[in-house]
């Protein structure tokens, strides 16, 4: 692939994505805030409008995924929990999304139905109105099924925002469940993997997990580990507070199949999708309470305390055997079209 034309990398999060954005979005928009609220230049999960004593947090969301069904969800389903993840994880209580609907022409109505029908339910756990859309038509040889372009808006108190960039010296780490769901349970299935497994994705709204940790407070920093998985989350969390972390690889809850899967297709599940987990960054004495609260929610029972934030500009992870590694973000998340 030539250097001035666009790759399934660019559009896979990590370091590539990263570059492109840098180099061509950020560089070609003038105007990237409003009423000094948190801007594009930021490059957080979303951006916000401060009015008043209030916050609007802003998101958007582009879903080409594939399959359009897999295990554990669909289009519509990821469509509306990302959305409102991405809102969620600035600290912000997701009220609305908007959702944009592009369709190959011959695309079946019964799948359509269905797709909606499961972003309704999504949306629905968490108590979010869709409150507008939009739909268009396509020829067959112009486009591959669906896309789907879903916004978010939520609010928050003015100042209460969580950023990606805040963590603190001294903060522990939690991950609310196992990590590389997602991503595995996609590529298995895209595989057609003869033995039996019941890996599934873990797509789902996260809000009332992270309800339970602002309302103990202590949450310093959060991030949605999508594209590039945890592995990228981490890292950008990191660095861009100036900060180092270190992580203990026994801590990290990651379930069997997930491992069997990583090792048949040398893929590191680190650096694959998650759809329904947060990296929380959280004051240290609140970390145990947090922990509790968010076992106690349908998505958290896996939740665990996996590391901490120390001086430094590294990402590394204590091994079980005494050794350690240092965990580097992507170039690109290995699974193609994942969200």
């Amino acid at each position: 692939m030539s250097d001035d034309k666009i790759s399934m990398n660019h559009g896979a999060g990590g370091e590539v994505m990263a570059n492109l954005i840098a180099s061509t979005v950020l560089d070609n928009i003038t105007k990237k805030s409003v009423n000094g609220g948190i801007s594009l230049d930021a490059l957080d999960d979303g951006a916000s409008i401060p009015i008043d004593d209030w916050e609007i947090v802003v998101t958007t969301d582009g879903h080409t995924i594939d399959p359009l069904f897999f295990p554990g969800g669909d289009i519509g389903r990821i469509s509306a929990a990302g959305t409102i993840n991405d809102v969620s994880v600035m600290g912000a209580r997701p009220l609305a999304i908007s959702n944009a609907i592009i369709m190959q022409e011959g695309f079946p109505i019964d799948d359509l139905d269905r797709i909606m029908k499961s972003l309704n339910e999504t949306c629905e756990e968490v108590d979010v109105a869709v409150i507008t859309g939009d739909t268009k038509v396509m020829p067959q040889d112009k486009l591959d099924g669906i896309v789907m372009v879903t916004t978010g808006v939520g609010i928050a108190k003015k100042g209460e925002v969580i950023r990606d960039s805040t963590l603190e010296v001294g903060d522990k780490i939690i991950v609310t469940g196992s990590l590389g769901d997602h991503g595995m349970s996609l590529m298995s299935f895209r595989e057609g993997f003869g033995f039996e497994t019941d890996l599934k994705s873990d797509v789902a709204p996260m809000w009332n997990i992270i309800k339970k940790a602002l309302d103990i407070g202590g949450v310093t920093a959060m991030k949605d580990p999508t594209r590039g998985g945890f592995a990228n989350a981490i890292n950008e969390m990191a660095s861009k507070a100036g900060v180092g972390v270190v992580l203990e690889q026994e801590a990290i809850p990651i379930r069997e199949e997930v491992h069997a899967v990583s090792e048949m297709l040398g893929i590191d599940p680190f650096e694959v999708a998650n759809e329904g987990k947060v990296v929380m960054g959280v004051k240290a004495d609140k970390a145990e309470e947090i922990l509790e609260a968010i076992k106690s929610e349908k998505y958290g029972e896996n939740a665990a305390i996996i590391g901490e934030v120390v001086e430094g500009d590294y990402v590394v992870v204590n091994t079980p055997i005494g050794g350690e590694r240092i965990l580097e973000a992507p170039i690109a998340d290995p699974v193609p079209r994942v969200c």
